[in-house]
């Protein structure tokens, strides 16, 4: 069966109703499940949502408002950890080397130095290490698993964005933009910052799934990181109790994101991205992250009931 692509207004919806695309197979199912995520939506004011949904397993896909650009807040450091790990690759990084770990780094708009709070950071006891070498492995797991900022910086100041931004764009996420580290304040009120579409961070995890984001070896490593996540509770939280997901999470004041594979047993993994902004209550924001999340899981997996923990 070919697939075809198929744009389209939700019926029943208001005028600015989420561009949606579906990808066969999958029919009426997807065309439900896309329905199911636009009423949920609808539920809160003011919501600007995108989603990326593509099942390894079965083919179907679904990308509701899924090019339209968001501010990245930490999703971009995925980006940045598939950059360090062709490095790694390509034999001019080990993960065992140590880099001396500081708070300062020149911003993107004249150079001028900047540090960070280490109580505006989600892990302050990375900045327990500054003045020390710290080997790469323990930045990236600390990058990733606990979203240090300092431990991205530092790793940026390594690799460089624009390896990071280039990187991405050749694997397919053409419209993502990796500028500059994190807290950035001058970039920031310079409209400097990093952004991403909730279909670029699809493409970015799919290639590392399917092992075309590095060498397999360096994939498999990836994805281990992303699966020791200490932050659960957007798309991990609307899959059953034990569902493995590996997938990073970004929130900067009114925004919220998490982009995940997740793991249902006995088939192959679906990926999933949920990007919002304009909610200004994080509760509020979070449990629509869960409810997309169960209802995607509910409908790839076939289950008529709702799950979740």
């Amino acid at each position: 069966m070919p697939i075809l692509p198929l744009v389209l207004l939700v019926a029943g919806f208001p005028a600015l109703s989420p561009r949606v695309t579906l990808r066969a197979p999958g029919g009426a199912h997807s065309d439900s499940l896309s329905a199911s995520i636009g009423r949920r939506i609808a539920e809160v004011n003011g919501a600007v949502v995108g989603v990326a949904f593509h099942d390894l397993e079965s083919g179907r896909a679904l990308y509701l408002d899924a090019d339209d650009s968001f501010h990245a807040a930490s999703t971009m450091k995925v980006p940045v950890m598939i950059e360090l790990f062709r490095r790694i690759d390509a034999g001019k990084l080990r993960l065992d080397d140590s880099i001396p770990l500081a708070n300062k780094f020149p911003s993107i708009v004249d150079k001028s130095p900047f540090s960070l709070n280490p109580a505006d950071d989600s892990d302050s006891s990375a900045y327990l290490r500054v003045g020390s070498r710290v080997p790469v492995r323990e930045l990236i797991d600390h990058m990733i698993t606990r979203s240090s900022n300092l431990a991205t910086n530092a790793l940026i100041e390594l690799v460089g964005a624009e390896r990071a931004n280039a990187t991405a764009h050749a694997l397919g996420a053409r419209n993502i933009k990796v500028l500059r580290g994190v807290e950035d304040n001058k970039a920031f009120q310079a409209g400097m910052n990093n952004t991403t579409t909730a279909r670029d961070l699809a493409v970015l995890l799919e290639a590392i799934e399917t092992g075309r984001a590095a060498s397999r070896a360096s994939c498999d490593e990836m994805r281990d990181i992303l699966l020791h996540q200490e932050f659960n509770e957007e798309i991990p939280a609307g899959v059953p109790a034990g569902t493995k997901v590996a997938h990073k999470t970004g929130w900067i004041t009114g925004v919220l994101h998490d982009a995940a594979i997740v793991y249902p047993p006995n088939r192959k993994p679906y990926v999933l991205v949920v990007l919002t902004r304009s909610i200004p209550d994080e509760k509020v924001a979070r449990q629509l992250i869960v409810d997309i999340s169960r209802l995607v899981y509910d409908s790839a997996v076939g289950r008529g009931a709702a799950g979740g923990q």
